[in-house]
């Protein structure tokens, strides 16, 4: 590699890798830009710690003539003999470099390095990539040249490390900001952050399903066990609602102790209201058979859970809600108040699952009018139903 075109590919990933759409296709068009420059590349690997609850990194793999092959690792993986047994263990664990030629019996040690031999592999080197922040990434280059890597092609890649460092952290940070948000507020809610909508009172007006739902006898359950306990409990009933409500184009709100707010927004890219409202039903429905089948062994007993939703639409104004510096993106209204004293009514009633007369009407079919309530806060008494097929707990 001459000095011109190190020189043009450092000036690439430093402007930011313009050309390329994607963390893959940079991915690619680096490592074909290298090759084209003279370097024998047979297989590169990109390997980025990512800031998430359920991922410890992200991987990408490259070799020539392929697409570029990206993946996770949870964070059992950093306790896995695969990596605890692999050159990266040393990158990561002590942020330097690995080399070694594949005919050095040093090798044996890692297993990795068995299917890299069985490929024709000759030469490797695992180069770490230094944050500003003080975390460790790492890359891996392999060649299948008979002479291995010379000492002109490895400082070479050494040089380009510095900026395709920075090109990595910038690009996990924004990905870490998208990622937090999401999971955090949810992904309508960190789109529209993202997109700048964050000043303390920006908010809109928008028509939504609202479903408010809370674990029936929590208090009690909160008491007679350890808290530990408590919060594996809670985390079980809210997978059996979470997936069910985002698999049906729902957003997960807020949760507030044992209860769940979550919208379902009626816009053009979702459907008509009434699209909307049988999506909220259906996941209602499949949140009640998950949480049905939800136990918990406590010592010799067997502990099963119940649950309540109330399905309502309206309006709702969603957006920044707080005081100073600490805000909420979140979604109040007096559709939400009255999806919130449905829920209660559901209680009282022992039912799992009930509408507002307005949902009812705009889903219908298979509701059991329960009668007329006098709704707190509110002028005029709201009419509440019920699915026909639900018999109501004893």
């Amino acid at each position: 590699m001459n000095a011109q075109e190190l020189k043009q590919i450092s000036d690439w990933l430093i402007d930011g890798a313009r050309s390329a759409a994607s963390p893959p296709q940079m991915v690619a068009e680096f490592c074909e830009s290298l090759v084209g420059a003279g370097l024998p590349l047979w297989r590169v690997g990109l390997f980025v710690r990512t800031l998430h609850p359920d991922l410890l990194g992200i991987n990408f793999i490259w070799r020539p003539g392929a697409e570029v092959v990206a993946g996770s690792a949870d964070h059992s993986f950093a306790d896995s003999p695969e990596f605890k047994n692999s050159p990266l263990a040393i990158v990561f664990g002590e942020a330097r470099e690995v080399r070694y030629r594949l005919d050095d019996p040093e090798t044996k040690r890692f297993p990795f390095f068995d299917d890299m031999r069985a490929e024709g592999v000759t030469d490797y080197i695992a180069l770490p990539l230094l944050t500003t922040a003080g975390y460790t990434h790492a890359s891996s280059w392999s060649t299948k040249h008979g002479n291995g890597f010379s000492d002109e092609q490895l400082n070479a890649l050494r040089s380009l490390m510095p900026p395709l460092t920075r090109l990595v952290e910038i690009t996990n940070l924004r990905r870490t900001a998208a990622l937090l948000l999401d999971t955090y507020v949810g992904n309508r809610a960190g789109e529209r952050i993202l997109a700048g909508q964050i000043r303390r009172g920006h908010a809109d007006t928008m028509e939504a399903a609202i479903w408010l739902s809370d674990l029936r006898g929590f208090t009690a359950l909160s008491d007679r066990l350890p808290s530990e306990t408590v919060v594996d409990i809670l985390n079980q009933y809210f997978d059996c609602q979470v997936h069910s409500i985002r698999t049906h184009g729902g957003e997960v709100l807020k949760f507030m102790g044992d209860g769940l707010l979550a919208v379902f927004p009626v816009t053009q890219r979702d459907g008509s209201v009434q699209q909307v409202c049988s999506r909220a039903l259906e996941a209602a429905r499949e949140s009640r058979a998950s949480v049905d089948a939800m136990h918990y062994q406590v010592g010799e007993a067997l502990e099963h859970f119940r649950f309540g939703v109330a399905l309502h639409v309206g309006k709702v104004l969603y957006g920044n809600i707080g005081g100073g510096n600490r805000l909420d993106f979140t979604c109040i209204g007096p559709a939400v108040n009255l999806a919130a004293r449905l829920e209660k009514i559901a209680g009282r009633l022992h039912r799992t699952i009930v509408a507002s007369e307005g949902f009812a009407g705009i889903c219908a079919g298979g509701w059991s009018d329960l009668g007329e309530f006098p709704i707190a806060g509110f002028s005029k008494a709201e009419r509440v139903y019920g699915l026909a097929d639900e018999v109501p707990a004893s």
